[in-house]
């Protein structure tokens, strides 16, 4: 007798759940949107609606994203647009409250129909259902007036974005930049070549191409003045921390525009002007102690750090700064390693030769001070440092970095110190600007076989500059990483000179050169030269950890000689 047999349920086939309406609808959705399928999503959105398939806000936008998309390929551009707006009222007809998403795709749909004024309507309605826009929210308004040569209408997209917070990059400068020398507006041209220099290195070929043009045409010939005050540029180029001055154009004549290198020194091959080492700006370095202070007063002991500043006011002299712990322990992490002493003398006395036999400030913390006091090894050499005003002692349970990084910033000097100055006071204070400020004056050093080299900052900076005698160097972006191979637009007015005013005088090397500090260039002269300092001892191994130096800087000009400071022994350096 034959007997039924059963397979067991783990071999029996399973069925799939019957999906609804919507689920399907999602599916199939997510399957066109992967494909870039606009006209199968249109046709299940049809569909959708006719059987009144509920659908989402995610499924409205990911319809209106690939009608967005879509309008690049003339053979689905109107059909793009047709639909991308319907879906777009239906969204707001259900009550579906568009987001940033959902404007951005309908403001693409609206410049690519040639209608800027909606997009940019779009934009500024916005506010009311309490979305933030972003940068890419405001190009389809701002690219759409601009190609079409509607200047003012794309000064005004600039504005509401100035006025949100947004920051334009280089595509919508570079386009703002076009659409003013296309329509003869050189103040604006000059503004957006200023914004151009805040925002990027160096320039795209595109936006190479666009500076040319200008720069090329009768417009540009016509603008500028045949007469100003040199002293007053001289000044504004101080202030800014030297790289631009900001003040307008200069001079008046037909521009020169070549195409050029600039050699290692940071001298232009093409006109022979000396580019600079850009610092940031006077007003941006008082924001910057007043931010460090303000910070280090929350974390650290407040009336430590209030006397740390009464005592620098006091003693304003110096020229460079010592992050000492990372010099001291650099390269220490062996079995007998330590403190070197003898590294940071090496630095100590290699600044002190450079600078006109001035002393650095070395900043310490108190504890690791008394214990190479302690050290009949180095007593001597560390009372030597504190009778000629070298040290600076931090408290108990300070932060080394806070003293260090606000001194060298309040006293626009060097910093000789390794440090990255990545950590988490550094991303309080700001990374962006810190690395701005780095750039200009941090000191790195290695010690090779007890030989000594500081690494300066580099001569020059590799930004847009406007000199003092009206010239315009411009950074065009390479494969390349080498700066010395990059390719630097050189855009001069020959014999510009000849137009100043005739109570200032000309336009010289100290204009040209302003952004470099007395201390700065004595440090330059001899920054490929290796330093030997050797006093290590049998028990002393090379070691220092990185910290910066604070470089003297363009805005302070030629410091006065330091008057003698208070030994920490005096004082209350070592109380602590």
């Amino acid at each position: 007798m034959a007997t039924a047999t059963h397979s067991s349920p783990s071999k029996q086939n399973k069925k799939k759940p019957r999906q609804n309406p919507e689920s399907q609808f999602h599916f199939n959705l997510n399957s066109c949107s992967k494909s870039k399928d606009l006209r199968g999503a249109i046709a299940l959105y049809e569909t959708a609606v006719s059987q009144n398939t509920r659908v989402s806000h995610h499924h409205l936008n990911t319809l209106l994203y690939l009608c967005s998309q879509a309008v690049t390929d003339p053979s689905t551009k109107e059909l793009a647009i047709e639909h991308g707006f319907r879906i777009f009222n239906h969204m707001e007809s259900i009550g579906i409250k568009p987001n940033e998403a959902s404007i951005t795709a309908v403001s693409r749909l609206a410049a690519a129909k040639g209608d800027g004024d909606y997009a940019f309507e779009l934009v500024k309605r916005m506010g009311e259902y309490g979305i933030t826009p972003r940068l890419r929210t405001y190009d389809p308004a701002l690219i759409s007036f601009t190609g079409s040569l509607q200047a003012d209408k794309a000064y005004e997209v600039e504005e509401h974005m100035v006025g949100v917070g947004v920051i334009a990059e280089e595509p919508e400068i570079a386009a703002l930049l076009k659409v003013s020398a296309e329509t003869g507006r050189g103040e604006r041209v000059y503004g957006y070549l200023q914004k151009l220099r805040k925002t990027v290195r160096c320039v795209t070929e595109d936006t190479a191409n666009i500076i040319e043009d200008w720069f090329r045409c009768e417009k540009a010939s016509e603008v500028g003045s045949l007469h100003y005050n040199v002293g007053l540029v001289k000044d504004a180029v101080s202030r800014n921390g030297g790289g631009w001055h900001g003040l307008g154009w200069l001079g008046r004549g037909k521009w020169h525009v070549r195409r050029g290198d600039v050699d290692s020194s940071g001298r232009c091959c093409s006109c022979g002007d000396q580019l600079v080492c850009a610092d940031i700006e006077d007003t941006e370095t008082r924001r910057f102690a007043q931010s460090v202070a303000g910070l280090a007063m929350e974390r650290e002991v407040k009336a430590n750090f209030s006397e740390f500043q009464d005592w620098l006011e006091k003693h304003a002299d110096y020229e460079a700064i010592v992050d000492g712990a990372n010099v001291g322990l650099y390269q220490q992490n062996f079995a007998d390693g330590g403190f070197s002493v003898s590294q940071l003398d090496a630095v100590v006395r290699d600044l002190y030769n450079r600078n006109e036999k001035r002393w650095p400030l070395v900043i310490l913390h108190g504890k690791r001070l008394r214990a190479l006091l302690e050290n009949p090894t180095h007593s001597k050499l560390v009372e030597e440092w504190m009778g000629n005003g070298v040290l600076y002692a931090t408290p108990p349970g300070s932060n080394d970095d806070w003293y260090w990084i606000y001194a060298a910033v309040k006293l626009g000097c060097l910093l000789v110190t390794n440090d990255e100055m990545r950590d988490h006071i550094f991303e309080i204070v700001g990374s962006r600007f810190i690395l701005r400020w780095k750039e200009r004056h941090q000191v790195r050093y290695t010690f090779l076989k007890g030989n000594l080299r500081l690494q300066m900052p580099p001569p020059y900076s590799l930004v847009i500059q406007e000199s003092g005698n009206g010239s315009w160097h411009v950074p065009i972006a390479g494969t390349s990483s080498e700066e010395s191979v990059k390719t630097w637009l050189c855009i001069t007015r020959p014999g510009v000179s000849d137009a100043l005013s005739p109570n200032e005088p000309q336009v010289d090397n100290e204009i040209r050169g302003s952004g470099h500090a007395s201390f700065e260039k004595e440090l330059l002269k001899s920054c490929d030269q290796a330093t030997v300092t050797s006093h290590n001892s049998k028990n002393e191994s090379q070691d220092i950890s990185h910290r910066s130096i604070t470089e003297c800087a363009a805005t302070t000009g030629k410091r006065k000689k330091r008057s003698p400071s208070p030994s920490p022994s005096q004082g209350h350096l070592l109380s602590n």
